[in-house]
Order: structure tokens, then sequence, then C-alpha cells
């Protein structure tokens, strides 16, 4: 009897903890239906004119459960976009800093990392955009352009270019890289490049645009 009543116990146990867990997973699996629909409801309309609404039925939700997992519009605002800065821009520390790599193997991973990145996510640079416009300082805030600026990679193009400021190597390289991922909503409406030929062309520059660089730095 009592053997039979340990494995009734047992069994109650493990069903209690078996829906614990799918409790767990449901609820992360709300939270992030709810950033993936906000991160998209802020892409296309900016931040001032999302409504929280409009993000609870892009995710499939009511209202009610939105809010009970995200107290505010601006508090979800900022989760997001505290995401994507760390993805946008994390891409790059570890580069920036390395002394083992020079110049040109950074220049070369950094645009590698970024097109790899941008490809996986298009709205990165749009989102960004729209941030920077709508509120530059909380953007500069989430943004250490200091570290950046004293980074290893900065005193390499420095030793390289003395003429040339840096920042101009820096807008460069980065408007190589991000613009054509601005333009391609014009580049696939215009006939220009279907979606597949927009890949095969931005996979092409990761080998293209470090001949360029290399180019310009050789510049006098």
């Amino acid at each position: 009897m009592l053997t039979t009543r340990f494995f009734h116990w047992e069994a109650l146990k493990q069903l209690a903890m078996a829906k614990k867990k799918k409790a767990v997973e449901v609820s992360l699996s709300t939270e992030e239906k709810i950033k993936a629909a906000a991160s998209m409801v802020f892409t296309k309309k900016g931040y001032a004119a999302t409504r929280t609404r409009d993000i609870a039925e892009e995710a499939g939700i009511n209202l009610a459960l939105l809010n009970y997992y995200f107290r505010s519009k601006e508090k979800l605002f900022e989760i997001v976009m505290v995401e994507k800065m760390s993805k946008f821009f994390g891409v790059v520390w570890q580069v920036l800093e390395s002394k083992a790599m020079s110049l040109e193997e950074k220049t070369g991973s950094i645009v590698a990392n970024y097109i790899d990145l941008l490809n996986a996510n298009p709205d990165l640079p749009i989102f960004i955009l729209s941030e920077i416009r709508m509120n530059p300082a909380r953007f500069a805030s989430r943004v250490p352009l200091s570290k950046v600026a004293g980074s290893d990679f900065m005193k390499q193009i420095k030793k390289q270019r003395p003429d040339l400021h840096p920042t101009q190597f820096l807008m460069n390289l980065l408007g190589l890289v991000v613009f054509p991922f601005i333009m391609k909503p014009v580049l696939e409406q215009s006939g220009m490049l279907t979606e597949k030929a927009f890949q095969s062309q931005m996979n092409l520059r990761k080998e293209l645009i470090p001949k360029w660089v290399k180019a310009f730095l050789k510049t006098a």
C-alpha cells in the first residue's frame, strides 16, 4: 500500500512539474511573439504612431495579455531597441579591439559579419534610422561611440592614413554595407534586383568592399 501511494505521489509530482514547465514555455513563447510583433510594428509605423493595440493585433493576442507581460509601450520599445542595438553594434566590438588582426583583416571581418547580420535582420537599418530621427539623445546613450573612437581599429586607420580623420573611413565603410539594405525595397520594386539577386549581390560585396576600402586607404 505504501509503495502504491509513493508511486501515486511521484506521478502527481511529475505531472505538476510538467505543467509548470509547459506554462513557462508558453510564457516565453508569448513574450517572444510580442517582441517580434513589436519589432515589426515599430519598424513599420515608428514609435510615435504605434499603439499597443497594433502590437497586440500583430501578435494575435488580446491587449490585456500584452499589458500583463509589458506594462507600457515605452517599456516594450526599450526592450526591443536594446536587443536590436546589441545585435547591430555588438558584431564589431571584439574585432575593433583585436591586437592580433591587421586593419585589412578587421575590415573584411566587419563587412562579412555586418552583411550576414543584415541579411538575417533586414529591418535593422530602418529601425535604427527611425530611432535616430525620433530620439537622437536616447540613441546616443545606447551606442558607446567613444569606445569606437578609442579602439585599436581607429588607431590603425590613423597610422596608415595620418592625413585622414578615421571617422571618414568608418562612415564610408558602414555606408557601403548598410545603405544597400536601406535601398533594398526600392531596388526590388523597380525590378532592378529580385530578393534572390539582392542576396547574391550582397554576398559578392563581402569580397568587393574590402578591395575598395584597401584602394581608398592607399590614395594619397
